[in-house]
């Protein structure tokens, strides 16, 4: 696929642009988004991604736009697992609902910052060695295996990260929330509030999430333009549906089953592609038989399949037995005072 310099250009722009209109939206005007306004964001996003597939269909052929297809749903899904990681760091430091829209958007921000390295260090290391292949499809297996056996039980799943241990050690904090500030000086003082821990504490979070996802996209595309489009897209309409699914994702029960299943599919293509690549296989017959490939068509129809029978089998579930949904914590209140923070005067 021949994706000239400017081509690059306008598409970071476009993509850059659109989140810059959210920022300066949310930055003026923080506040919890209703149903409509979540439904009607995701509807746009999810028109531009089928859309931008449709364009890369007649520019470069059913096979790119299968590929985009394929990584965009991939990611999308596991955006949405992600998001009842997302509702316990909400839960666990008691943000208010109306700040946490600005914390689901810098937090995002951040994690496509962070996503852009993975993909151009992913993209040079497959370029110079063959067996990053067989690391990323072991490494993608091992993850479904461990993804399969995980039980998510309670909001007791989330640790804080070493970087968010730092921070609460060595920063002087407040305790209170003040709108969307970071920073906030008291008796002369320069404090951090919460805010800044929830935004470091999602993009951190995501960023462990692209080891994952990362791998897992070039299993299905080995195009830099491709995997970094299908990230993009599958991340702009995450945080409205943070809010918009709200119950449904503790109706989710199989999803994590499901991509399971989906990267562990993954990780056998990527196994494959790589024999196939170094030319091993089998002698049938006195003659050599190479290790076939898996067609991007029949990774496109077991993604879908999959993702489709588990929604469908998690919903039959909880509506069975109500008692089986997940129990996703609600965060309300401001967090209450920790010792060894220091308070501003109001």
């Amino acid at each position: 696929m021949d994706v000239p310099t400017w081509l690059w250009l306008v598409t970071i722009v476009l993509l850059v642009g659109l989140l810059a209109v959210d920022v300066f939206v949310i930055g003026r005007r923080p506040h919890e988004p209703t149903m409509r306004e979540s439904a009607i964001a995701i509807a746009i996003f999810v028109g531009l991604a089928l859309v931008f597939g449709l364009g890369v269909l007649a520019a470069s052929g059913p096979r790119y736009a299968g590929e985009f297809y394929a990584g965009w749903l991939t990611e999308y899904s596991l955006s949405i697992d992600n998001l009842f990681v997302f509702v316990i760091i909400m839960a666990r430091l008691r943000v208010p609902r109306h700040l946490q829209q600005t914390a689901l958007l810098v937090g995002i921000i951040l994690a496509l910052v962070m996503r852009g390295v993975f993909i151009a260090l992913g993209a040079a290391a497959i370029k110079e060695f063959s067996w990053v292949f067989y690391i990323f499809g072991v490494f993608l297996v091992v993850t479904a295996v461990r993804l399969a056996m995980h039980k998510e039980d309670d909001a007791g799943d989330f640790k804080e990260n070493a970087v968010l241990r730092l921070m609460k050690r060595r920063l002087p904090a407040t305790d209170e929330y003040h709108g969307v500030k970071l920073l906030v000086r008291a008796n002369g003082k320069r404090l951090i509030t919460p805010m800044l821990l929830v935004i470091v504490a999602l993009g951190t979070t995501d960023l462990l999430f692209a080891l994952d996802s990362i791998p897992a996209i070039y299993g299905l595309t080995k195009e830099p333009y491709l995997v970094f489009t299908a990230n993009v897209f599958a991340l702009m309409g995450l945080r409205q549906l943070y809010f918009l699914i709200g119950g449904l994702l503790e109706r989710l029960i199989y999803l994590s089953i499901g991509l399971s299943i989906v990267l562990g599919f993954i990780g056998v293509k990527l196994v494959l592609e790589a024999l196939h690549a170094n030319e091993l296989g089998f002698i049938n017959g006195g003659e050599h038989v190479g290790v076939p490939v898996i067609p991007i068509w029949l990774s496109l129809t077991v993604i879908l399949a999959t993702l489709a029978v588990t929604t469908v089998a998690s919903l039959l579930k909880v509506r069975r037995d109500p008692s089986a949904a997940k129990q996703v914590p609600t965060p309300s209140a401001p967090p209450a005072p920790d010792a060894g923070t220091e308070q501003p005067p109001s």
